[in-house]
C-alpha cells in the first residue's frame, strides 16, 4: 500500500551526522536576543558554538534526512527541512519518529495505546497510518532536531 504522505529523501538513505566537520564551530555572542522587548544589556563577549556539540548527542547513531511534504507542518517541520534522527533513543508514544512502513520512509508522531499503534501526521489534510494485518512498521529513529535554512 502506497501512502501519499510526507516522505524523506536523501535518496532514501540517511546522511550520517558524523559528516558534520569542524567547520561548524562558529562564533556565538553571549548576548541573548530578545523576542519581546529590546534589552539594554551590553555584554557582547564571544565564544564558539560547535553544532555537533549542540545538536548531536549520539554521533554514531545520528543521521540527517531531508523532509518532503507538509504532513508535519503543525510540528514546525516543513518541506525542505533537515531532521536529525537519533537511532539510540528508545521511541515512545508522543515522539516524532522516522519510520519505515511497507518499505517506505515516513516521518510522523508515534502514538501507542494498548494494542493500537499509529503514526499520526501534524496536518489535518493527511490521515493517520494505522497498520493493517500483513503490513510492517519499523521505527527507524527518533527526531531530535529540525534544521531550516531561511530564504534570504
Amino acid at each position: 500500500m502506497h501512502h501519499h504522505i510526507l516522505t524523506l529523501s536523501a535518496t532514501d538513505k540517511p546522511l550520517p551526522a558524523a559528516l558534520l566537520c569542524e567547520i561548524v564551530a562558529l562564533p556565538i555572542f553571549l548576548q541573548t536576543i530578545s523576542a519581546g522587548f529590546p534589552s539594554p544589556a551590553t555584554d557582547y563577549a564571544q565564544e564558539t558554538l560547535d553544532l555537533n556539540e549542540l545538536l548531536v548527542e549520539h554521533k554514531a547513531a545520528s543521521f540527517f534526512f531531508t523532509v518532503k511534504g507538509q504532513s508535519m507542518i503543525g510540528a514546525q517541520i516543513d518541506d525542505g527541512d533537515r531532521v536529525l534522527v537519533d537511532r539510540s533513543i528508545e521511541p515512545r508514544s508522543g515522539h516524532i519518529v522516522v519510520a519505515i512502513v511497507n518499505s517506505e520512509y515516513t516521518i510522523k508522531r508515534l502514538y501507542k495505546k494498548g494494542d493500537v499503534t499509529e503514526l499520526r501526521p501534524e496536518n489535518s489534510e493527511y490521515p493517520p497510518i494505522r497498520l493493517k494485518e500483513g503490513e510492517t512498521l519499523e521505527v527507524w529513529g527518533v527526531v531530535s532536531a529540525v534544521i531550516r535554512k531561511l530564504k534570504v
